[in-house]
């Protein structure tokens, strides 16, 4: 028991508030939290923490059953960050002693608890520090010369070009595209006007008559 302990109680919207009471029983706990009935009210789980080199107990007492639209939203560390609870929820501290299984109540804050809350989650990224550390990373196109990269900065390869380059390469293919069918429209139009002038030849000699005369009659 312990005069003046500061608890933490989580609202059922997950908000963080500390409350002070002047005689702590862990009986009438459920008073703190809003509920007119013990029932369903206990200890789900207890956290052991240590924090520079101190060990700590925090203790979770909530409901797991209760009205729909009632559930928290808090997000609790494992082993409990799978379960549903209803209404608000109480966290309270402890530090375990020598002798036993007892331990003393210590006055949990908002400051300590979210200390323990990033351990207990195995730490968090510093997002802060990770931006500087992206900034100070050298840049690998920095000293590609320019002709070697496109507009937009990346660098030319068989999958990234210039558009421009795109650009010209397609007018250069349509143009030689272009340039094939005329030269084969030229070739197929010679032949057919060599067709025509060796038909018109063969025609001529083939409708030639000779005419005999009488001087050629008397010499055979």
């Amino acid at each position: 028991m312990a005069q003046n302990l500061a608890i933490l109680i989580v609202d059922k919207t997950g908000t963080l508030k500390t409350t002070t009471v002047k005689e702590y029983k862990e009986e009438e706990l459920y008073k703190k939290c809003g509920f007119k009935k013990a029932e369903g009210f206990a200890k789900q789980t207890e956290w052991a923490i240590k924090l520079e080199g101190k060990k700590y107990l925090v203790s979770l007492f909530a409901k797991k059953d209760g009205k729909a639209n009632t559930e928290n939203k808090y997000d609790f560390p494992p082993p409990v960050d799978k379960d549903l609870y209803f209404g608000s929820c109480a966290l309270v501290g402890r530090v375990p002693t020598d002798v036993g299984n007892d331990a003393t109540y210590y006055s949990l804050t908002i400051e300590i608890w979210e200390k323990m809350y990033e351990k207990l989650f195995g730490g968090f990224e510093n997002l802060d520090l990770t931006c500087a550390e992206d900034e100070e990373e050298e840049d690998e196109l920095a000293n590609i010369p320019i002709e070697k990269k496109t507009k937009q900065g990346y660098l030319k390869d068989g999958f990234v070009v210039d558009s421009d380059d795109e650009e010209a390469s397609e007018y250069d293919s349509l143009e030689d595209s272009e340039d094939e069918e005329e030269e084969e429209g030229s070739n197929s139009q010679g032949e057919e006007a060599s067709g025509l002038e060796i038909e018109d030849i063969g025609s001529e000699l083939s409708s030639e008559d000779y005419e005999y005369s009488d001087e050629d009659t008397e010499k055979a």
